[in-house]
Formats: C-alpha cells, sequence, structure tokens
C-alpha cells in the first residue's frame, strides 16, 4: 500500500499492550503490519517495561524510525529494577485505578504535539486493558481491542458473570477445591463443548467474591463490545466453534493469527530488528540445536509469569533426567518462588551430555528448528500458537489464566497436547516426555501438529482467512468500514 498520504493527514495508531511479555509480544507485531499499511505508529510500554526492553536489547533499541516511536507511562506501581514480571494482581488493580490519567495526559501531548507527527486518529489497546475505552471516547477516536489469548479463552472470561450468578464461583470454602465442583460440566457457554469447571481459566478458583483476577478478567470481556472492532489472535480452522459464537453477538470480530506468521507474510522483513523481548536472549540455544538430530529434542519453556517450588522444579528436572531424552530447557532466575532456581550437581552430571539450561531464547526460532521434537509448555497461547506452526505436540502444565482452557483444547479438540497432573511428579513426567518423542501417542499427536500447521500457513496465505481479515480492519480503520 505503501505511504497513504502526507504526514500530518497520514492515520496515526496509539498502540497499548497489557505490560507483560505474551501481550507486549503480539501488539508490537501487530503494530509493525500497520505500519507496514502506512500507519504512523507509538507503541506505549510502562516506564517498567520500557527499561527492561532497554536492559535486554540494547540503549539504542528504542529510538523507533521513521514514523514509528515509543512512548512511555507510568504503572502506578512502586519503582522497581527487577527482570522480572511484576505481580499481576498489583498490575491489573493498578491499571484500574491509576492509568486513565496519565494515558490521558499522553493522548493530550501526542495531538497537540508541535512536530510533524500526525495526530492519533485510533487507538489500539490491550483487550485486557479496556479502561482506555474510557479516554477514547472523550476524544472521540475509534478503539480496536487486540484479544492476545485464544478465542476460547475470551469466551470463558466473558462469562464469569453468569457463573457468579449460579453460585458456582466463589467457591464455598477451601473444600470445594477437591470435593468433586471442579468437575462439574458446564455446557450452557456458547461455543464450548465438553467443558468441565476445571477447564475454565483458574481465576474463578476462588472463595473471596473481590478477588481481582476474578473480577478484572471478567469485566474486561464484558466492556469489550464497546470497542469499534475486537482482532484475536487466532484462525479460523483453529477455533470455529467458538468464534461463530461470539460473532453472532458482536459481528466486528476479526480473526488475523497466528501474527507469528502474518507478519513476515505480509511485511516480511519490515523492522524486523525491532523485538520485544523483556530477557536477554541466549542465541546459542540455535547453535546448540543446529548440531542435533531432526525430532530429537524436547523443549521445556514455562514462558514468562509461571512460578513453581523448588520441588516442583527438581520433580521436572529428574523427570526429564530420567526419560534420557535430549531437551533444552529455559529457567528464568525468577522462576521459583521467592528463591532462586538451583539444580542439584548430580542432575547436571546425568543429564550434560544431552542438555542445555539457558534463562531465555528465541521461542519462535527455536519452535520453528527441525530438531524439535516435542514441548513441555505452560500453554499460554503464545506458545500454543507458536508450537502449531512450527508442527510441535506438547505436554501442557498450565499454571494460571487461560491455560487451563488453552490445555484442555489443545489434547481434547485439536489433539496436538497432554496434560501434566498439577502435582507434578518425576515419574508421571519421565513417562508422559517418553510418549510424547518416542510413543505411539507421541506419534499422532505430531501428524495432528503437522495438519494444523498446514492449516495456519494457509490462514495467512494471500487468499486466507486472516491475511483477508488483515485488509479488512486496515480498511474499517481507514474509511469506517
Amino acid at each position: 500500500m505503501g505511504s497513504i498520504m502526507g504526514r500530518r493527514e497520514k492515520p496515526h495508531a496509539l498502540c497499548i499492550p497489557y505490560p507483560a511479555q505474551g501481550h507486549v509480544n503480539p501488539m508490537l507485531k501487530l503494530s509493525k503490519l500497520l505500519h507496514f499499511k502506512g500507519f504512523h505508529i507509538t507503541f506505549v510500554n510502562t516506564e517498567f517495561n520500557h527499561n527492561r526492553l532497554l536492559r535486554s536489547r540494547g540503549p539504542n533499541s528504542l529510538d523507533g524510525t521513521d514514523g514509528f516511536s515509543f512512548e512511555t507511562i507510568p504503572d502506578g506501581l512502586p519503582p522497581s529494577d527487577q527482570d522480572a514480571t511484576q505481580n499481576i494482581p498489583d498490575l491489573c488493580d493498578s491499571i484500574s485505578k491509576n492509568f486513565v490519567g496519565p494515558f490521558r495526559d499522553l493522548l493530550f501531548r501526542l495531538n497537540n504535539d508541535s512536530s510533524d507527527a500526525p495526530p492519533v486518529t485510533h487507538i489500539v489497546s490491550d483487550g485486557v486493558m479496556t479502561v482506555t475505552l474510557q479516554v477514547a471516547e472523550e476524544f472521540k477516536i475509534p478503539e480496536i481491542l487486540l484479544w492476545t489469548a485464544s478465542a476460547c479463552g475470551f469466551m470463558a472470561f466473558r462469562h464469569f458473570r453468569q457463573l457468579v450468578e449460579r453460585g458456582i464461583t466463589p467457591f464455598k470454602d477451601i473444600s470445594w477445591f477437591s470435593n468433586g465442583h471442579l468437575d462439574m460440566p458446564i455446557d450452557w457457554i456458547p461455543g464450548m463443548k465438553n467443558i468441565r469447571l476445571r477447564h475454565l481459566p483458574s481465576f474463578l478458583r476462588t472463595t473471596d467474591r473481590d478477588d481481582t483476577m476474578l473480577n478484572y478478567s471478567g469485566e474486561q470481556t464484558q466492556r469489550a463490545f464497546k470497542a469499534s472492532a475486537i482482532i484475536i489472535n487466532t484462525f479460523d480452522d483453529l477455533e470455529s466453534g467458538v468464534l461463530d459464537a461470539i460473532k453472532s453477538m458482536f459481528p466486528h470480530v476479526y480473526t488475523i493469527g497466528p501474527l507469528s506468521l502474518l507478519t513476515p507474510q505480509i511485511a516480511g522483513d519490515h523492522l524486523d530488528s525491532m523485538g520485544s523481548s523483556l530477557w536477554k536472549e541466549q542465541h546459542g540455544c540455535l547453535e546448540w540445536l543446529n548440531q542435533k538430530e531432526p525430532g530429537s529434542v524436547v523443549y521445556v519453556n514455562f514462558g514468562s509469569i509461571t512460578v513453581m517450588t523448588d520441588i516442583q522444579l527438581i520433580e521436572f528436572a529428574w523427570g526429564l533426567a530420567n526419560s534420557k531424552q535430549t531437551f533444552l530447557w529455559i529457567i528464568r532466575p525468577d522462576i521459583v518462588m521467592g528463591d532462586a532456581a538451583i539444580l542439584p550437581p548430580e542432575f547436571f552430571r546425568e543429564t550434560k551430555e544431552r542438555s542445555m539450561i539457558a534463562s531465555w531464547c528465541p521461542q519462535e526460532k527455536v519452535l520453528s528448528h527441525p530438531a524439535i521434537g516435542g514441548f513441555l509448555t505452560h500453554a499460554g497461547w503464545n506458545s500454543i500458537l507458536e508450537s502449531v506452526c512450527g508442527g510441535v505436540p506438547m505436554l501442557c502444565w498450565p499454571f494460571f489464566a487461560e491455560q487451563t482452557t488453552n490445555s484442555h483444547y489443545a489434547y481434547a479438540e485439536w489433539g496436538v497436547g497432554m496434560e501434566i497432573d498439577d502435582d507434578v511428579k518425576r515419574e508421571e513426567v519421565e513417562k508422559l516426555i517418553w510418549e510424547l518423542m518416542e510413543g505411539e501417542r507421541g506419534k499422532v499427536m505430531k501428524g495432528k501438529a503437522l495438519e494444523w500447521k498446514m492449516k495456519a500457513e494457509k490462514a495467512v496465505g494471500q487468499q486466507g482467512s486472516s491475511y483477508l481479515n488483515m485488509e479488512k480492519i486496515v480498511k474499517q480503520m481507514l474509511h469506517g468500514k
């Protein structure tokens, strides 16, 4: 499309992700696509994440380029230079209470800037940052929401209010966690089949009616339909049933995923050097994988937020060791709750010839590497999609939010995953990893994963649903239709 019009007349999209790694990644990809289509982009990080990006990617990494600039906004939390994701409930509470004023001030400043930058014409906000809708209405600027999680997660969160009204949550007391309540069939959410309470997002597992995450996550999807459009990072074939149900409630829904495939498909290497990793990536992982046989390595990464006990870490370690499989394990410094992640010397002696341990890596490149044969994951949505794009079957240990829903769909609907019990034991880890890499079930899952990979690639192709939806959303932004 090229440059749409003169600099001052160009459309200007202000893009603001929820301030966590799994939300920043897809928002930056969408921002690159819009910039390629001719939009001036202002990308807004929190001051905390801005500083983390500078540390991980270098002091000039956020200088921007022509028509693509970065701004910051305070998150309202106490100052910190910790290299870790902030406490999520505290962050959500602060967003609700503290974001409107600074966001309004930023928008006013951008629209009254004496530079050549055009005034903001569109706000593209994260689907769990709907507090920005209030400011968009004040400025009479159309707002589009990017839902960075799954469509099934969106639909589940949207029905939190009904779960409260029906007395299903909050739980009466702690006995409800273990008395079979979680096995209750939930057969009334449109587009979602064979769901039990345990498959719905973990935030409903509370005894507190005032629980921050129970209320915050439900409110976001209730307010979402006030936006002019909702973009979801998924593709039609993968979640057709639940997408049909969402579109019956709100027609302006556009699937443009997987963004990890669509962005290079449309934009090529446009702004390729502009990254979003909040941790410094260790590219030696790829060099190590280059020396391995195709399909021979288990990739282990529990994402940017999951934390576990030191006992759980040890159980995973010995399960991996006893499986006799080769593995690449990403262990963040903050992955163990309140402590450093320390593995015993005998574990390293046992696995030194067939393992690599790193603190962070370029995951999309790892999952598309031919050496990867299976993925032990927390079932975050970016990880699920990137695994699908790589044709890699999964072993899921969901931690929180809609990861429980994603994991259920991975094994029950898409046939590409298995689950590890919450109470992780080394014997189960060993058995399931062997099955993933060597067993018959693993081979069937690998076949299904390759089928979904082909469907994902078709969706982002020039006549694919996601490609065409991206064209539609640009047309709606430019012409209001």
